[in-house]
């Protein structure tokens, strides 16, 4: 596994009874647990191999409020109040850092749709800046690119995902959690309708309310509840590069087709945005008819297809299991698929180009994760109706590394039938079958 992730001690004995068992140890499961455990709620957090083991610890990590959605900016608003805040209350270093992100373009179209973004995000509370060509090629000294603009946060920033997870989670257990891993979660225990526990592979645990935080997972063990969780797992490739010069006053930059963020190791994580590959399986097959306009749109003429082992096995294949054998989650602890190597190559390549200084730069490591992407590029965050208890925070689409302490406080607020701290409507489940589906501007 080319990704390092900080340990995370587990708990001595699993509970036999908790208020919420939060299935899932990504940066959404660690900060709904934590969330919880500042409330002094009872909480198991229940992980099928290890803290920040999948997505949560191979995302690029940036954590912006910049070019969201806007149903999902007054989560992202509030995560990033929430990163300021973590570090100082758990006392651990989450490597978070507000020092800034910028989307330069050399499309005058679509600096004017950054542009227009802006001016509606400003009515919602969130300020950045349109920069002009000249403004950015001071930003991005040594730039072959002639740019055109470039939008720019001072507020945004970025994180270490081999660390956030991680103390989050070390976090929560100081507050009364328990930590569980390489303890899969098999099944819910239900009883007429409501969530009475969880079946794990050591046993039950009773809880009458259970989050469900398992990423590219979590369709796969919907399913077997009866519950439809329409999702498309994309394999996104990232890499890290050998120490290099800091050429850019930015913690994440988007450019010439590339993507960077600064380590704090000073290295670079690097990606081409956008690409990856989609596995043909049974349950992209099954939810197809869901993604006819991703797959249409931009986003979906940047994925490759290929069929391989995901068919019959995996996060994204059929079949069902009994609560007292071996389930899926035990065969796979940790997904860890192979980077695509010209993504990789591609990637260097760009930033070289257009940063002549980067010449000779070397791949460190390369690494590639499963990103749970909903039919609207939204997530999940709801209590379906098929189970009265059971909480969904899920389907992030590749914002779940900056949305995740937001996204742990609403769904710890749901979990304890609270007041919802932002509008839930544009996250509920059952918009993917009655056709209130929120479509992207991209896509229309």
């Amino acid at each position: 596994m080319p990704i390092v992730v900080n340990p995370v001690q587990d708990s001595a004995e699993l509970p036999a009874k908790v208020d919420v068992v939060v299935i899932g140890a990504g940066i959404v499961g660690t900060s709904t647990a934590y969330e919880l455990a500042r409330k002094g709620v009872s909480v198991a957090l229940v992980e099928k191999g290890i803290v920040a083991g999948e997505q949560s610890g191979r995302n690029w990590g940036w954590v912006r409020q910049q070019n969201r959605d806007f149903h999902e900016l007054p989560l992202a608003m509030h995560s990033l109040k929430r990163w300021g805040e973590i570090d100082a209350e758990i006392g651990a270093d989450l490597g978070f850092r507000r020092i800034g992100c910028l989307y330069a373009s050399k499309d005058a179209d679509e600096l004017a749709r950054w542009d227009a973004w802006s001016r509606k995000a400003r009515e919602m509370g969130f300020y950045n800046e349109t920069l002009t060509a000249a403004e950015t090629q001071e930003r991005m000294k040594g730039s072959t690119t002639k740019w055109v603009g470039a939008i720019w946060s001072p507020t945004d920033g970025c994180a270490e995902p081999g660390m956030a997870a991680p103390a989050i989670a070390t976090g929560a257990k100081a507050l009364g959690a328990s930590i569980h891993q390489n303890c899969a979660v098999r099944g819910l225990d239900i009883a007429n309708g409501a969530v009475k526990g969880v079946w794990t592979e050591r046993g039950l645990i009773k809880a009458e309310a259970v989050v469900l935080a398992g990423g590219a997972w979590s369709s796969r063990f919907l399913r077997r509840h009866g519950i439809d969780l329409p999702v498309a797992n994309v394999e996104g490739t990232a890499l890290r590069t050998t120490p290099a010069p800091n050429v850019v006053e930015a913690g994440c930059v988007t450019g010439a087709g590339y993507a960077l963020r600064r380590r704090l190791d000073g290295s670079y994580t690097i990606a081409v945005p956008g690409h990856g590959v989609v596995n043909l399986a049974p349950q992209g097959i099954l939810y197809a008819t869901k993604f006819r306009e991703m797959m249409r749109a931009k986003i979906g003429k940047k994925l490759k297809y290929r069929l391989n082992g995901r068919f019959f096995n995996g996060p994204d294949a059929l079949g069902g299991w009994d609560f007292d054998k071996i389930s899926p989650f035990e065969k796979i602890r940790i997904m860890d698929p192979a980077p695509q190597k010209d993504l990789v190559k591609e990637a260097i390549d760009s930033l070289v180009a257009d940063f002549p200084v980067f010449k000779g730069i070397e791949v460190a490591a390369s690494w590639a994760g499963l990103i749970d992407t909903s039919p609207d590029l939204v997530p999940v965050i709801a209590n379906p109706d098929a189970v009265r208890g059971l909480t969904l925070a899920t389907g992030f689409s590749g914002h779940g590394f900056a949305l995740g302490p937001g996204a742990g406080r609403l769904a710890s607020e749901m979990a304890m039938n609270e007041t919802p701290f932002v509008e839930i409507n544009p996250f509920r489940l059952s918009r993917f079958f009655d056709g209130s589906a929120i479509k992207r501007p991209e896509m229309m």
